[in-house]
């Protein structure tokens, strides 16, 4: 099969699932487990935090002694049979444990496929990463758009079926016959190349990574609590889907133009920009909380989200070695996807018990200086091009 298109495929069979789990997963536990936005805040937050541990130690682990086709395979299989698991699940124990199993495997399946991507586009065997990436995005707004017209007619608990049949889908995909590079297992030398920490060695990655930590933890309330939210400014049942998809479809457009159109941007040219437009996005929906606005506020996850991910993938490919990816992917996902996203959930939800407004506004404490550091690093930028070479 073509490379491009089996990374295709790969990035719509996950984020059709993702587009299940991600904006309806807390709202699905509220509604129809029957338990308060604090506890279900307090539940992904400590999934995030699994989520954090899997990504930043067991997958550059695994990473290093099985094929990447192997590992999305295992990743796979635990996440459906931990989707199993909540069918019996109903108290807060119960649903901590699953939450946390869930969590140790699914959100591993978005590092490693980035990291097949990385891997792909260094062996010259990927020539665009956003053409295959964009199609990840189409999956998130398909399955939204879909599911909207189940929930309206029978109810949240069509939600959990439907992300258990995606990701029986996703593991029998897994079956297909995969690039050969993916499907070796890593040389022994290559995996001793230097530890995680050799990774905060190469010019300016700790800057990039703080950035966009900084900018994706700014998404923590947008993701456990967007659907509420619109549940609390009255819009349609019947449309919220749309709504929420309207943020996906953004993110579509820009991953469709982002390797002819901004492959000439800066990283820091491209983190300023996406700091810019979350920042906006988080000050509309605060100080205009009608379906309306927050309509228009989600054509800005083009940037706050699309934009600052294009923006860390390019510095990663560009000076990452192949052998550090998974670790350089770890790291991404643990701190900027994770931790750092748990623990503005739980500032968030704490926020949103007080005034559903607020705890959005509050999601500018990571932006803003998000914002300053992306210009440092543009500055640095400039430099480094103006400094002439020996």
């Amino acid at each position: 099969m073509n490379t491009q298109r089996w990374m295709s495929i790969k990035f719509f069979s996950f984020f059709l699932t993702w587009g299940i789990f991600l904006p309806y997963w807390a709202g699905w536990m509220i509604n129809t487990k029957g338990i308060s936005v604090s506890e279900a805040s307090l539940i992904m937050s400590f999934g995030l935090i699994a989520r954090g541990l899997s990504t930043l130690f067991a997958f550059p682990y695994l990473s290093g002694k099985l094929s990447s086709k192997l590992i999305l395979h295992i990743a796979g299989i635990g996440t459906l049979v931990a989707i199993i698991c909540y069918i019996p699940a109903s108290s807060f124990a119960s649903l901590l444990i699953v939450t946390i199993v869930l969590h140790i495997f699914y959100p591993t399946l978005m590092p490693a496929l980035d990291s097949a991507a990385g891997v792909l586009v260094q062996s010259k065997q990927l020539r665009h990463y956003g053409r295959s990436r964009q199609w990840g995005s189409i999956g998130f707004v398909s399955v939204g758009m879909i599911l909207t017209i189940f929930t309206g007619m029978l109810g949240d608990e069509v939600i959990l079926w439907a992300l258990l049949l995606g990701i029986a889908g996703f593991v029998c995909l897994g079956f297909m016959r995969a690039p050969v590079i993916l499907s070796e297992k890593p040389q022994v030398d290559q995996t001793q190349k230097g530890g995680m920490l050799h990774l905060f060695r190469i010019k300016h990655f700790s800057l990039v990574i703080l950035i966009v930590i900084l900018l994706q933890a700014a998404h923590a309330t947008y993701y456990n609590y967007g659907y509420i939210f619109l549940q609390e400014i009255n819009a349609p049942m019947y449309l919220i889907g749309l709504i929420i998809n309207i943020a996906v479809i953004a993110e579509i457009i820009f991953f469709s133009i982002a390797d002819k159109r901004f492959n000439k941007f800066s990283v820091g040219s491209l983190l300023t920009l996406a700091a810019i437009g979350s920042t906006v996005r988080w000050i509309l929906v605060f100080a205009f909380p009608s379906v309306i606005i927050f309509c228009i506020a989600q054509t800005l996850h083009a940037f706050s989200f699309a934009m600052a991910h294009y923006a860390f993938m390019k510095y990663l490919i560009k000076n990452i070695p192949h052998a550090q990816i998974p670790k350089a992917q770890g790291i991404y996902s643990a701190l900027a996807l994770s931790w750092s996203t748990a623990v503005f959930t739980i500032f968030g939800g704490y926020l949103y018990e007080i005034e559903p407004r607020f705890a959005f506004i509050g999601m500018i404490v990571c932006t803003i200086p998000g914002m300053v550091l992306a210009l440092v690093y543009r500055r640095l930028e400039v430099r480094m091009k103006a400094k002439p070479s020996i």
